[in-house]
């Protein structure tokens, strides 16, 4: 099996989190940083069932899920921090990376995803990827994100292709649904990707 365009594809839309970049180990590291420091467990199934979503709006999630009352402002600013402090150990996901290296100014390319420009922009140099791309969606450009369409509507609209010609490169569940909602070529990237316990 062989990770590359789809035929019908003619412009390309990676997530950044868990798909160009194998953050996800370090987001969960500093999220068991933030349980030790309140006092609560955040389970790793849970974890990767909320992944794509912005920190600040799982917060309330787990607050409900969990029976906790964490301030989202106050652990927003920890946890990110936290996940900063450990950026520079991000590691590139190769697989992905080549089909963008592959199709770089033969298709248009954009990159959706729903964590904070400033920090997407840091994952990006961590992996050598600093100004690969021209187009970014991120949290603060879009009112709702994932599993809302909204983030992978506004990739297309900025490359100027229709939505059913685009081809999303996902790892999430919740950006899956999302580029589906989108009416999009979905790319399931996890079986391309190396299995590995955080």
């Amino acid at each position: 099996m062989i990770l590359d365009k789809d035929p019908g594809a003619k412009a390309l839309i990676f997530d950044i989190d868990g798909t160009l970049a194998d953050t996800m180990p370090i987001h969960y590291s500093a999220w068991k940083a933030m349980g030790l420091k309140h006092g609560f467990h955040y389970p790793e199934d849970l974890f990767y069932e909320l992944a794509g979503i912005p920190t600040s709006h799982i917060v309330p999630i787990i607050n409900e899920r969990l029976g906790l009352s964490l301030d989202p402002e106050q652990v927003v600013v920890e946890k990110e921090g936290e996940f900063l402090r450990m950026i520079h150990e991000t590691q590139p996901i190769s697989p992905i990376i080549d089909v963008a290296k592959r199709w770089r100014g033969r298709v248009p390319m954009s990159l959706g995803t729903g964590g904070r420009r400033d920090i997407a922009l840091l994952t990006l140099e961590a992996v050598g990827l600093a100004g690969f791309f021209d187009i970014m969606v991120a949290a603060e450009d879009v009112e709702h994100h994932k599993p809302a369409p909204d983030t992978f509507l506004e990739c297309a609209r900025l490359m100027n292709v229709e939505p059913r010609f685009c081809q999303v490169f996902e790892d999430g569940e919740l950006g899956i649904e999302a580029a589906k909602r989108a009416g999009m070529i979905v790319t399931d990237v996890r079986p391309f990707l190396v299995q590995k316990s955080v």
